[in-house]
């Protein structure tokens, strides 16, 4: 090994840490954007089947998501359509408003009286 080249894995190291690390935090940001969506789908059924027995689809939304979500979401009832809107966790607010995942499902709801 001649002297010019040692220490040169430690600096290509040190060179190759920070990209790592940003592949690494962008993969874990698009598998909560992933597991988001997942929880907006069983959200948004939980509340359709609220919304066809009669009762308020946001409460049923709620209770559907877990802590760190219930938050992070919104919902919107337009006539039979119901649409869960939910912000993925991410260290920059700007990441997860860009992120935000929706599901939609359609309910008949039921006819009063």
């Amino acid at each position: 090994m001649q002297p010019a080249e040692r220490g040169q894995a430690s600096v290509e190291l040190l060179a190759g840490l920070p990209a790592l690390l940003l592949a690494g935090l962008v993969a874990l940001q698009l598998l909560a954007a992933g597991y988001s969506l997942t929880l907006a789908d069983g959200a948004a059924e939980a509340g359709a089947m609220a919304l066809a027995a009669g009762r308020p689809a946001e409460p049923a939304v709620r209770e559907a998501l877990p802590g760190w979500a219930r938050q992070r979401v919104d919902v919107r009832v337009t006539g039979g359509e119901l649409t869960v809107a939910l912000r993925p966790p991410s260290p920059l607010e700007t990441v997860a408003r860009r992120l935000e995942v929706t599901s939609s499902a359609w309910v008949r709801r039921p006819e009063p009286g």
